[in-house]
């Protein structure tokens, strides 16, 4: 028996899609982790924030951080914290295609299980060989 595939981001919000038995025929056009994600769809609302975060992470000395909160406040909304969902989104997918670390207390952390107060910051390349 062959073991299974890993786990692969949601194309929406980023986190982790493991794989389940019944997606053994279609594993590679399962995309979305809920039915809440499939709903939404991920497109032309979504860069933006993307946009934002690198935006902002240039802005700082290497290896600085962001919060969230920062992100959602540059909107320039009256109501951010409506934001902070989104912007946590478009945090994972970041992380999802290596660009971005989500770190709590200086230690990068796993997307799609961390809870609580995190930080966004670029991801550290490798020594160019």
């Amino acid at each position: 028996m062959t073991s299974p595939p890993p786990p692969k981001p949601c194309a929406v919000c980023g986190r982790a899609i493991t794989w389940r038995r019944k997606w053994a025929r279609d594993w590679e056009q399962v995309r979305y982790c809920s039915d809440s994600c499939r709903g939404k769809r991920t497109g032309a609302r979504d860069s933006p924030w993307e946009a934002r975060i690198l935006e902002l992470l240039s802005q700082r000395a290497g290896g600085a951080t962001v919060c969230p909160s920062e992100v959602a406040r540059a909107s320039g909304e009256e109501d951010w914290r409506a934001c902070m969902e989104p912007v946590r989104e478009a945090a994972r997918r970041l992380v999802a295609r290596g660009v971005l670390d989500i770190v709590q207390g200086g230690r990068v952390v796993d997307p799609s299980t961390a809870r609580g107060p995190i930080r966004l910051r670029l991801r550290a390349r490798g020594p160019e060989v």
